[in-house]
């Protein structure tokens, strides 16, 4: 994924994006991060071929998005938008698991395989021929990755997953996010969950006002106090902590995570 000069302005005037630049490897995780109206949404609808460029280009896998059908760019980048209540629209489960390995040109056959397999994988088997709009908010969450999993896209874009949703069920993404890293998938979320992207991600990106502030490892970003304070954004609560402790020289080191900053707690107290 190539970004380069990419400027957006809706046909209302409002600049979205401004000379974004941004380049994303084949199987990274990488967080997007800012607060609402930062520009996160529009950039990633450029990675599908939703939007267009005003200016600059955009490249996925070499190839120029303007030059693509968004049919085209769907197959390799899968979107995970952030209300799964409007990507809805068949009448059960089954079927909004079916339609996108229809329009791709599956077989019979494969789109039987393919979603079985993954209503399995998201406990949504039993619910195949329940509509999507009696399932809770949590099974819409889960059936939203699954219609995008099942057609296996070589991208996966995660917009505000973790909205809504409860400690139990964002670990539960977490897990789906690190099975997707083991199979070699590329992971782009987008968040203002600061929180949620102290762990696994390989950097993250943080755009404010149609604009990339930084992109660096999570601890050179999530330790920048002054960078999140520009970009509207309050540091995660372990880093927060840890400033606190450097005052009296108790902690040196940078955890991210609860557990890494018990770990160190530990070998504090063994000393």
């Amino acid at each position: 994924m190539e970004v380069e000069n990419l400027w957006y302005i809706y046909p209302n005037g409002i600049v979205a994006l401004k000379n974004i630049n941004l380049e994303i490897k084949v199987g990274e995780k990488v967080a997007i991060i800012g607060p609402n109206g930062a520009g996160k949404s529009t950039l990633i609808k450029h990675f599908n071929g939703l939007l267009k460029p005003f200016k600059g280009t955009v490249k996925v896998f070499g190839t120029d998005t303007r030059k693509a059908t968004v049919a085209t760019l769907a197959r390799r980048v899968g979107v995970i938008f952030q209300n799964p209540y409007h990507q809805f629209f068949s009448e059960s489960v089954w079927d909004e698991v079916a339609f996108a390995l229809k329009n791709f040109g599956f077989s019979e056959e494969a789109i039987r395989y393919r979603v079985t397999k993954v209503l399995r994988l998201f406990d949504l088997y039993d619910y195949a021929d329940r509509s999507p709009f009696t399932l809770s908010s949590g099974e819409m969450r889960r059936l939203a990755i699954a219609t995008v999993l099942a057609y296996d896209p070589d991208v996966i874009v995660f917009d505000e997953p973790t909205v809504g949703q409860d400690r139990f069920q964002k670990e539960k993404i977490r897990e789906y996010i690190k099975l997707l890293s083991l199979q070699g998938k590329t992971i782009i979320l987008v968040t203002h969950d600061i929180d949620f992207v102290a762990e696994g991600f390989d950097k993250i990106v943080v755009m404010n006002k149609g604009e990339i502030l930084a992109i660096g490892k999570p601890k050179d970003i999530l330790y920048d106090e002054e960078l999140l304070t520009k970009a509207n954004l309050i540091m995660p609560q372990i880093p927060r902590l840890v400033k606190e402790a450097e005052a009296y020289n108790i902690l040196k080191h940078k955890p991210l995570t609860e557990d890494d900053l018990a770990r160190k707690i530990l070998e504090i107290l063994r000393c």
